[in-house]
């Protein structure tokens, strides 16, 4: 992963900061499991375990180990060199979905709808593009979609100031989609680049949190059929296997395009971003591996497998 110029450290050595726990869980299972020099069916069982264990999931898991036996069976194998074919192995699930999000400039504006649980790191994903975006030149807009959550608004209008981006809100328990429709018209007549739209996220009614993203998505289209021109989830790595449940709710209520995953810095289930991709081959725009704004960065597949398995760059 590139490292930008005046970044220190770079965001491949943050990334790589961010995922010591799930390195950690990885390696030293790798070390514990090779210690015998033949790569034998007993430690490719292990290894199994082992990547179903790191929340990469049982099909991931069969795959990647189904690779090294045929490549590296009953040989005299090396730990770095597991470690290598590990990298390479998850790099390849991973290249099929690494793909950015370009914001299309003849949309005018291109329409973000932004999705996932409370407590997802949504908002704060919202105010970190529109920060990337403002710093590219491009007018954005944001939109307090989520108005059951006084806080959220008031974190995207901090977020607004910080950015120069205007952020529209109505009071709280305001009709969500009729908010959206009139962020969408003013962003249209006044030639913005990106509105950002958030959504509220409480699973635990989540009839009625689907029935209102969907009532949202069809007034959008009320403007523009093709809106919103992406529907990006927002994932908490820390949540696990729990955020396949959630990509799978959300997938049936509004078409998502695209996933960003947040606080990979935070456990030790990075795992679980190759087992989303491996199910869902849904792409992944962004990872999150900290607070600050340059802690979101574009997804880079091979830089993810390296740092995830304890590789050097």
């Amino acid at each position: 992963m590139p490292e930008s110029e005046g970044k220190k450290p770079g965001f491949f050595a943050r990334l790589k900061a961010g995922l010591t726990r799930s390195t950690q869980t990885l390696t030293q299972g790798i070390t514990r499991v090779f210690t015998r020099k033949k790569l034998d069916q007993a430690a490719l069982d292990e290894l199994e375990e082992l990547l179903i264990g790191a929340d990469m999931g049982a099909k991931v898991a069969a795959d990647v180990v189904a690779e090294i036996k045929r490549t590296r069976f009953n040989s005299d194998v090396a730990e770095e060199e597991v470690r290598g074919v590990l990298a390479e192995e998850v790099a390849k699930i991973l290249r099929r979905v690494s793909k950015p999000l370009t914001i299309r400039m003849d949309l005018k504006p291109h329409v973000i709808l932004m999705a996932g649980v409370n407590g997802s790191g949504k908002t704060t994903t919202i105010g970190k593009l529109a920060q990337k975006y403002r710093a590219e030149g491009l007018k954005v807009m944001m939109a307090a979609g989520d108005t059951f959550r006084a806080a959220a608004v008031e974190q995207l209008k901090i977020w607004g100031e910080r950015t120069g981006a205007p952020v529209i809100s109505k009071e709280i328990g305001a009709d969500a989609a009729g908010l959206a429709y009139e962020a969408f018209e003013k962003a249209r007549s006044e030639g913005f680049d990106v509105l950002l739209i958030d959504t509220a996220g409480r699973l635990q009614n989540k009839a009625g949190l689907m029935a209102e993203l969907e009532k949202m998505v069809r007034v959008i289209k009320k403007i523009d059929p093709n809106a919103p021109h992406s529907a990006i989830l927002v994932l908490d790595a820390t949540t696990g296997q729990n955020a396949v449940a959630q990509a799978d709710v959300f997938r049936a209520a509004v078409g998502i395009t695209g996933l960003v995953m947040t606080k990979l810095d935070g456990t030790a289930r990075g795992g679980i971003l190759v087992s989303i991709a491996e199910k869902f081959d849904l792409p992944v725009h962004y990872v999150g591996v900290g607070e600050a704004a340059e802690d979101l960065q574009p997804f880079d597949a091979e830089g993810f497998a390296r740092a995830l398995v304890g590789v050097a760059a």
